[in-house]
């Protein structure tokens, strides 16, 4: 079979498929493509843009590895095949959730772990930050659980799957909780005056801007004690089908057939932004529906940095006359400790350009990367980029450490791909 991605960029035909059960018979797979000479990456939903999930030897399927294993007050262990989307309704149903999350809900648990998923939050981090510990199988077959205050743990977090095949995390979760949603439109240039204010007064920040316009969507979310008061049902869908897909798809369809018109599309969808609010279980707040396919780059770059690297994104567009559809999207994270997440040690603002999938962009992708590179931006591990291990070394303060402990544990790469010998060489 051939595998390809959501976001139909990326295909690979592997030697060999399985779709393990459990532990043991993951062991087994692992065990047996070294004794064959072949490579073995477990793979999730594809949601990443780049290589990562790709192999040529045995790939294993995650769909039968899925479901809590145990649960406590503070902490659950759950498989790594399992749907974020699962996750979440599976924790709501024991009245807890994750402290923060990223917007995708296809992504397995493993998946959206190894490569960095991070959502935004002012105080809390993405889903690596709240592993608690970790299991996974080995190059020599031996099954691990780490913990904090292991490199193995620091390191395999966002491991990019070179470490090991993760097979459960146990995640630190509380008592579920509301979050108060407000959507509102502001201008980019009353946002550059007032990042910081902006960020601190929020918990949660998400904001769009719309090329060739001034105006962004601004989404805050915040801990409400409630009573909840959820969009009803005919605005949830008029926002999140409606307007944000079907709407929107059909603009870019149209933008592509006539490039000349994307500048007055873009202002036609300033225009309708409006302002609502409503209370409701955190996990609807954090997440969303995305149907019309796209590729996409993100960069993390220090807070600090965000309004430069906005300002210069902005110029270079107008400068260069590109016809951009889609929005570009600005989210935050604190620090992490996980060695390779693009947050590690400093506080990081992510801005993350977008194009219809039917009509890719490298030269847009290309010029922005150049400055988000300039401001020592890290690439996210699931999007598209062309850095190598020869430029990230210096942007990493633990990525030699990475490889050296990568050397040790897997020294044959038997968990390599294309896409690993560039990054991590």
């Amino acid at each position: 079979m051939t595998f390809v991605n959501w976001a139909r960029n990326q295909s690979g035909t592997p030697a060999e498929v399985r779709t393990p059960a459990s532990v043991t018979e993951v062991v087994r797979a692992v065990r047996d493509a070294a004794a064959s000479g072949r490579r073995v990456r477990m793979v999730g939903t594809g949601h990443s843009f780049t290589g990562v999930a790709l192999t040529d030897g045995v790939m294993l399927r995650p769909g039968a590895l899925t479901g809590i294993r145990s649960c406590a007050d503070d902490r659950v262990t759950v498989l790594a095949g399992t749907p974020l989307r699962v996750l979440n309704e599976l924790l709501d149903e024991r009245g807890l959730a994750l402290a923060n999350m990223g917007d995708i809900t296809e992504q397995t648990v493993a998946g959206a772990i190894q490569t960095g998923t991070h959502g935004t939050g002012r105080d809390s981090g993405g889903l690596a930050d709240q592993v608690t510990e970790l299991e996974l199988v080995l190059a020599d077959g031996s099954v691990a659980t780490v913990g904090p205050g292991e490199d193995l743990f620091d390191a395999a977090r966002v491991g990019l799957g070179a470490l090991g095949v993760l097979t459960a995390v146990t995640f630190r979760v509380e008592p579920a909780f509301l979050l108060r949603h407000r959507r509102r439109k502001l201008t980019l240039s009353e946002i550059l005056g007032s990042l910081d204010a902006l960020i601190s007064a929020n918990e949660h920040l998400d904001f769009f801007w719309l090329p060739h316009t001034d105006a962004c969507l601004v989404k805050t979310g915040n801990r409400d004690a409630g009573p909840a008061r959820p969009p009803g049902a005919v605005k949830w869908w008029l926002d999140n089908v409606f307007l944000e897909n079907t709407v929107f798809g059909a603009a870019c369809a149209l933008g592509a057939r006539v490039p000349r018109l994307i500048p007055r599309i873009n202002e036609a969808g300033a225009a309708v932004l409006g302002d609502s609010e409503s209370v409701d279980t955190s996990y609807k707040i954090f997440t969303a529906r995305r149907d019309v396919r796209f590729l996409e780059m993100e960069y993390a770059v220090p807070r600090e940095r965000l309004a430069q690297a906005l300002r210069e994104t902005r110029d270079l567009i107008e400068r260069m006359d590109w016809k951009i559809t889609f929005p570009v999207e600005v989210r935050v994270t604190p620090p992490s400790d996980a060695w390779l997440s693009t947050a590690y040690g400093r506080p990081s603002a992510y801005v993350a350009c977008h194009v219809y999938r039917p009509t890719p962009d490298p030269a847009y992708f290309a010029a922005v990367e150049e400055i988000m590179t300039r401001l020592d931006g890290r690439p996210h591990w699931g999007k598209l980029h062309t850095r190598d291990a020869a430029s990230l070394v210096g942007t990493y303060p633990r990525f030699a450490d990475f490889q050296a402990l990568r050397d040790g544990l897997d020294p044959q790469r038997l968990f390599t791909n294309a896409y690993l010998d560039v990054v991590l060489g």
